[in-house]
């Protein structure tokens, strides 16, 4: 000991270097210290979960009898490829996104748009345009109920004023998924508008002074200046949005069963009712792991396409 005192007092710069290895190695115990919880917690409710999907995918299981678990090999997949509903199930997730993906965003980049001027009183407009966000969807959902009313809605009083009759909305096989899609619309365009306000505030103001100076119209300037500015914003935004809209299932949920005629059955309503009404846990870890794998193909289609464009 007292050999390796001498030569670290005789080498000053041993001795830092020492001492940044400890510093190095401190540092490295107090990061992973704060990850650590996040990695508890990841693999707990997201990688278990998973794998446990994947296992009971191949059981027939009943979740009151989980003592009569049997290995049936691929039958739950063979059952879901043959499904009527699996395939209308599916058809409504796609339906929903890609109607309300673009229909949303293009409506929160609008209402960032207007927000972002000089009006009096914007503050308000920001509050009014994100107050549903911050709202229960569960009582967004029952408000709408109501709402859509056939008989004695606000949505059929209003149309009266234009002459249009009653609407059946929710109870029409062929309104109610469009109808949930406008409530989705309406719920959750002020999240995203307050990103890409985000993102507008970021622009230098030199840029539209500039063009301004050069002749560019309003127009102009949000094609040229605008979106391409926001790239990355876009990306961001149309990312989210998809991975929220193939994941529905508390509009229609709530607001109608995923009826008339199947008509708003989702995969994710579908998983809920085999897992846990019908008890069907093996079937329904089947489709949750093919559900799985649909959102990773349209996120990474979705990531390669923006990446060319």
């Amino acid at each position: 000991m007292q050999t390796i005192s001498n030569s670290l007092t005789n080498n000053p710069g041993a001795a830092d270097s020492a001492s940044m290895r400890g510093q190095r190695r401190r540092e490295t115990v107090v990061g992973y210290s704060f990850v650590l919880p996040a990695v508890i917690l990841l693999i707990v409710f997201l990688l278990l979960p998973f794998v446990f999907a994947v296992i009971f995918g191949f059981t027939k299981f009943n979740l009151l009898r989980p003592d009569k678990i049997q290995f049936i090999g691929l039958d739950n997949y063979i059952t879901l490829f043959k499904d009527k509903l699996f395939y209308k199930s599916l058809f409504n997730t796609l339906y929903f996104s890609v109607i309300v993906v673009p229909v949303q965003s293009a409506v929160a980049l609008a209402l960032a748009l207007l927000v972002n001027n000089q009006l009096k009183m914007r503050n308000v407009f920001r509050i009014a345009y994100f107050s549903p966000v911050i709202t229960s969807m569960t009582v967004i959902a029952i408000l709408w109920i109501y709402l859509y009313n056939p008989n004695e809605g606000l949505v059929n009083s209003a149309l009266h004023l234009f002459g249009i009759p009653n609407q059946p909305f929710l109870r029409s096989a062929g309104q109610a998924m469009n109808s949930i899609i406008f409530m989705s619309v309406w719920q959750a365009a002020g999240y995203q508008m307050m990103i890409f306000l985000a993102g507008l505030q970021s622009i230098p103001k030199d840029l539209y002074e500039a063009s301004a100076i050069d002749g560019a119209n309003k127009f102009q300037q949000l094609k040229f200046i605008t979106i391409p500015s926001l790239y990355n914003v876009i990306v961001f935004v149309l990312t989210i949005t998809t991975i929220q809209a193939v994941k529905l299932f508390t509009q229609p949920y709530i607001m109608t069963n995923g009826g008339p005629e199947n008509s708003t059955r989702t995969l994710a309503l579908l998983i809920y009712q085999q897992g846990f009404q019908f008890r069907n846990a093996g079937y329904a870890s089947a489709v949750s792991v093919i559900f799985f794998a649909i959102v990773v193909v349209i996120s990474f289609s979705m990531k390669k396409f923006l990446k060319d464009k």
